[in-house]
């Protein structure tokens, strides 16, 4: 039986038309006739019978078999307005519309960040990113993905594997690209005895690794890793968020000071380890709010060594828990709202009471974006525009800044 695809979903997976439960079909496209073995309600492996005009061919070679992408197949024209309706269906399931700029998209090549999947064989390591739906390893020689920082990496990666993972069990290898060399994080390895400690940093030295965490904790570090926030260096602890690429990051920053206008006295919330925070300071006054204290400590180390940076103070707080209310937020012009892709439902309801004229809202999730922004347009108000940005490309994954304003 075939069936006519309707539509996406908001994880990209085409949606069957005249059913009366949903059937997703991955890498279907809306308007295609496709067929295939229903599992359960999806079909897997679907057949494509009449293609979209939008269906290209993948631009890399490993992506029918590697889960690192899951949109090869659509034109980046596609891609660019279907991020774009993703946010603005999210807006109008709670009644709300806005403006949107044209979308920002990083271009091939330019992940700074990956996990990797890494595994001991007979023949010696395979590494590489799972499957789709699927625990065995593939490996990514030629990914079109990940900056070539990244690929080079390889040899690394494959020597610490050979050290650290059993034929039992795999381990994970989170790296980050820094302008000191990679920053390795290697996860559910071996336990580093002494001798094991020794090769470790010796590997450091070899392929000029910035730092090196076994299993939670730093092992070895030959330089500092350093990411750079608007012209100020700033080394992150073990584990930081870091925008995926540098374009994105730039794209976002440069939104997000325009938004704030000329604000003179700003308090950026889930404020991380500065991506917002320090290039506000260049103009502002700025207050830092974090849950995360090494966050915090890294942000005001980079605050310290800056130049050119006005008042930055930062505070730990937990804005789930405890959010930011009026009274701390008096004689502020302007915030930043930037939480993790649950949202920031407490601090918003926080903000409704607080008049804060201008909020600029950063969001991972178009979802939880739009209900918290619902809120705040319950209390009076304007989304002023909206300017999505991509910098998973060929992913699902949408980012996006919003300004709201009120007076």
């Amino acid at each position: 039986m075939s069936y006519k695809i309707k539509q996406l979903s908001i994880q990209g997976d085409g949606i069957a038309a005249g059913l009366d439960a949903p059937l997703y079909i991955p890498f279907a496209l809306p308007d295609e006739l496709v067929e295939g073995e229903i599992n359960g309600n999806r079909i897997p492996k679907p057949r494509i019978l009449e293609p979209s005009s939008d269906r290209v061919k993948a631009p890399c070679a490993h992506f029918k078999t590697c889960g690192g992408c899951s949109m090869q197949h659509a034109s980046d024209a596609f891609l660019a307005d279907w991020k774009t309706d993703v946010v603005r269906n999210a807006l109008a399931a709670h009644d709300l519309s806005a403006d949107f700029r044209p979308i920002i998209t990083s271009p091939a090549q330019s992940r700074r960040r990956a996990t990797f999947a890494a595994q001991r064989t007979k023949k010696g390591v395979l590494i590489g990113f799972h499957g789709r739906a699927s625990n065995t390893v593939v490996a990514i020689p030629s990914c079109k993905l990940l900056h070539p920082d990244l690929m080079v990496t390889m040899p690394a990666l494959e020597a610490l594997t050979k050290i650290g993972a059993s034929r039992k069990a795999g381990i994970s290898i989170a790296v980050t690209q820094s302008a000191a060399g990679a920053d390795v994080s290697v996860q559910d390895a071996k336990e580093a005895d002494g001798p094991m400690m020794v090769d470790l940093g010796a590997l450091v030295e070899q392929f000029k690794l910035s730092r090196l965490s076994w299993n939670g904790e730093v092992v070895a570090m030959r330089a500092a890793p350093v990411q750079t926030f608007d012209g100020t260096p700033v080394s992150p602890p073990v584990g930081a968020f870091l925008q995926a690429t540098l374009a994105g990051q730039v794209a976002l920053t440069q939104t997000v000071l325009e938004a704030v206008g000329g604000a003179k006295r700003i308090v950026d919330l889930f404020a991380g380890c500065g991506t917002f925070s320090l290039p506000l300071a260049k103009h502002a006054q700025v207050l830092a709010v974090e849950g995360d204290a090494p966050l915090l400590d890294a942000l005001d180390a980079a605050w310290r060594n800056g130049d050119g940076l006005k008042t930055l103070e930062t505070h730990k707080r937990d804005l789930f828990r405890n959010p930011m209310l009026k009274e701390d937020l008096k004689k502020v012009e302007a915030v930043v709202l930037d939480p993790p892709r649950a949202g920031a439902k407490a601090q918003c309801e926080a903000l409704a009471e607080a008049d804060i004229p201008r909020i600029v809202f950063v969001s991972c999730n178009p979802v939880t974006f739009a209900r918290d922004a619902k809120i705040l347009v319950n209390a009076g108000y304007t989304i002023d525009w909206v300017q999505v940005v991509d910098q998973f490309r060929w992913s699902a994954h949408v980012e996006l800044v919003a300004l709201l304003s009120k007076g």
